[in-house]
């Protein structure tokens, strides 16, 4: 049996990204998800600044950054809760694929997942 620091190669885990125009709506958003067990881990990262298109314009927003950690069964729920949480008219959520992850942290997803 493998140790738990061992990589699993295409684990089922998935990063989603979002943002948020506060901390306080990304935490609220974070800790929600991760009650529900539809992310297993939410980390918040401040202070980043968004410069997009906007109605014919562009924008330059200060923002924060939610970094969801989930596995890919979880995806469309997660999808659906987090358009209802959010504040937003146009929420992002991209879904980016892990290509490696420990074991350990792979099973203490699930199982977080789960609510083992």
């Amino acid at each position: 049996m493998p140790d738990s620091d061992s990589l699993q190669f295409n684990p089922e885990v998935r990063i989603v990204l979002t943002t948020a125009g506060s901390r306080e709506e990304a935490g609220r958003i974070g800790r929600t998800l991760v009650e529900e067990r539809l992310a297993g881990c939410a980390t918040l990262l401040p202070g980043v600044e968004s410069i997009y298109h906007w109605r014919g314009a562009i924008e330059t927003d200060n923002e924060t950054l939610l970094m969801l950690k989930t596995e890919v069964d979880q995806l469309d729920a997660l999808h659906t809760r987090l358009m209802a949480l959010h504040s937003y008219e146009t929420p992002e959520f991209v879904v980016l694929s892990v290509e490696a992850a420990s074991q350990g942290y792979s099973e203490w997803l699930k199982a977080s997942l789960a609510g083992a």
